[in-house]
């Protein structure tokens, strides 16, 4: 999960740099796609051969398309408001992903919740704080506190203060708040998914054919132009093959692994660790200034999710105490309890016993 944010900041960092020359997002999405279908195309018979073969029941096949379709809708408003932003807004914004994905899983019964319990308490208060960090980093942006180096040319310059402008920021962060919903509902249709059919591999490359076909038609209605469909050998085909591995191959491969194991909440709460990546990322790699209000945002998010994360720590903590009963003994040459079997070792004893075997 930790390398998963680290290849996401690279897919944005990479589209802000081939945006600014002139790549059209709509042939960016449609691309990268493609990359990843035709990539997992290539193993797929392996993968095949070793699996309990394709889904049969139309309900799996239809949830797989409709996650598809969530990603394309997804991805056309993440994209359009990074282009309006930049991607330290993106990886703050993103943020919202684990308050929004714990009140989703909330409401479809994946999390408890017991309003007398501090554990509960923690995370709801976890997610509301990191909401309202995320609304400050959209709708404050504050003053310049790094600026970007003084030898970046004046068409860069141009191009970030039109598209940092006041207007554009807040429509880019309303864009990127509409994304990160999206993920967290593209999350808990993933765990249904999973649940009824639990190939990773395989729903993976059938949402990437899926989400081909869907957003093919969609973009290139959106793009008629078809000179920028040639992806020039520059910065914009690397953009889209390095879109097409790690973002929609790499990237949903280690989250539908995740959810299976761990579920939907565990897969959100990395999100924060993005926001460093990113502003060290675009300072470095773009040359953007960073602002007082994302730095801000980003500190009260982080305090959110930590919240979040402490309570789900705390709620393993407790299923693990409550799932094993322990036995302890006093031993003669100490006085302190020595912890020996947990009770599934006893209810194995206590059938060997019962077969007449010794224990």
């Amino acid at each position: 999960m930790i390398t998963v944010e680290w290849t996401n900041v690279g897919v944005r960092v990479l589209f802000k740099a081939a945006t600014d020359r002139g790549l059209s997002y709509y042939v960016y999405i449609a691309y990268s796609y493609l990359t990843s279908t035709l990539l997992l195309l290539l193993p797929f018979p392996f993968i095949l051969r070793r699996s309990t073969g394709l889904p049969s029941k139309l309900p799996v096949l239809f949830r797989i398309f409709l996650l598809a379709a969530i990603d394309v809708v997804a991805a056309l408003c993440g994209y359009r408001g990074l282009w309006y932003s930049s991607p330290t807004v993106a990886s703050a914004a993103s943020n919202l992903v684990p308050a929004f994905t714990f009140i989703l899983a909330v409401f479809f019964r994946m999390e408890t919740v017991d309003l007398r319990s501090s554990i509960s308490q923690a995370k709801i208060m976890g997610s509301v704080v990191s909401i309202s960090g995320a609304l400050i980093v959209v709708l404050f942006k504050g003053p310049v506190i790094l600026s970007p180096p003084s030898s970046s040319s004046p068409t860069l310059m141009n191009s970030q203060l039109s598209s940092t402008s006041h207007t554009n920021w807040v429509l880019g962060g309303s864009l990127l708040a509409i994304e990160y919903m999206l993920v967290s509902v593209w999350y808990i249709v993933q765990t249904q998914i999973l649940k009824q059919y639990p190939e990773e591999l395989i729903v993976v490359m059938l949402y990437n054919l899926c989400a081909t076909l869907i957003s093919g038609p969609v973009c290139f209605l959106a793009e008629s132009k078809l000179g920028a469909w040639i992806l020039r050998p520059d910065i914009t085909m690397v953009s889209v093959i390095y879109a097409g591995i790690f973002s929609s191959g790499f990237s949903v491969l280690v989250h539908s692994f995740c959810i299976r194991l761990k579920g939907p909440v565990y897969v959100s709460v990395f999100r924060p660790l993005s926001i460093a990546i990113a502003a060290a990322s675009s300072a470095i790699f773009l040359g953007e200034a960073l602002y007082l209000g994302s730095v801000v945002g980003a500190i009260i998010l982080s305090i959110g999710f930590y919240a979040v994360l402490w309570g789900k720590g705390k709620e393993g903590q407790l299923e693990v105490n409550e799932g094993n009963t322990i036995i302890c003994v006093r031993t003669p040459s100490s006085n302190s309890e020595t912890p020996l079997l947990q009770s599934y070792q006893v209810e194995g004893n206590r059938e060997t016993m019962a077969l007449g075997g010794k224990s």
